[in-house]
Parts: C-alpha cells; structure tokens; sequence
C-alpha cells in the first residue's frame, strides 16, 4: 500500500529516565560489540549531568549517568552514577546540554557547532582520553538520537 507508514518498532524514551540510560547502555554496549573492540582493552567511562537528579531506586543513591566499562574488549554498562565518580574518562555535561546533543544527529553541523559551544562554555567536560572508544561513541549517538523522544513532545 503506498504512501502508509509502518510504526516505530522501538520506542522513543525521554532522556534523563532510568529507561533513557538502560538504552543508551545497550546501544553502545551493542556498537562496541559490532565495532570489535581489541581484546585487551580496559577502559572505563562515566557520564553524568552536573545538574542531575538523584536515582532512588539504586543501590546507592546515584544521580543521573551512565558508566560504561570495558574489560577486556568486552562492554558493559551501570545506570546511574555518584555524584564525584570518576573513571578513566569522566564526562559532565549539564542536563539540557545533553539533551541538546542528543537531540542532533552526527552529520548535522549543528551537532559539531553545539558541541565545540557547550566545551567552552563549560557545560561539558572531558577528562581522559575516549579515543579507545570513539568509533564506539560516533556509532552510537545517531541511533540514541532515533531512540529519543524530541524535545518538542516532552
């Protein structure tokens, strides 16, 4: 039938929900399985707001982020990070500048030029090197991007 779309098998969720961070986990922990990380890469990575809310629900009480572990070429992820965890490379970023980023895709110039805006400001920060990772994190974000629900429908 022509002109009909299909719907969106996959859900679009709003970022920042514990629902956002498990597909973000999965999503890159799934593109570092698909990229083929070398075996002996040991990497960890933590993401979180510097404005974020706490996560109640965790073992401990975490506020909103992600860490991502490499152990041996193999990913796995943890919702929810504290407040002053740190890794290998340590990611903060305030909440709407996050969603900024998450709201653009890869090849829009706009993602680049949001980016470059948000490092200066001071909105985000990045201590360590993700390079181990960055075929991971590029392959990663346009389909976290697709999986987001648009700021317009919050």
């Amino acid at each position: 039938m022509s002109g009909s779309t299909s719907p969106d098998p996959l859900p679009r969720l709003a970022p920042g929900t514990r629902a956002w961070f498990e597909m973000v986990g999965r999503v890159v922990c799934d593109t570092a399985g698909s990229v083929g990380l070398p075996a002996d890469l040991d990497l960890s990575m933590v993401e979180r707001y510097s404005d974020g809310a706490p996560l109640p629900d965790g073992p401990e009480h975490l506020v909103q982020g992600i860490r991502i572990d490499v152990v041996a070429g193999r990913a796995s992820f943890r919702v929810g990070v504290g407040a002053h965890e740190t890794a290998d490379v340590t990611v903060v970023v305030t909440a709407d500048g996050a969603r900024r980023l998450n709201g653009l895709v890869v090849g829009d110039p706009a993602h680049a030029a949001t980016r470059e805006a948000l490092l200066r400001s001071g909105e985000l920060r990045v201590e360590g090197d993700p390079s181990p990772l960055a075929a991971v994190l590029a392959g990663a974000h346009d389909p976290i991007v697709h999986r987001t629900l648009p700021a317009a429908a919050r």
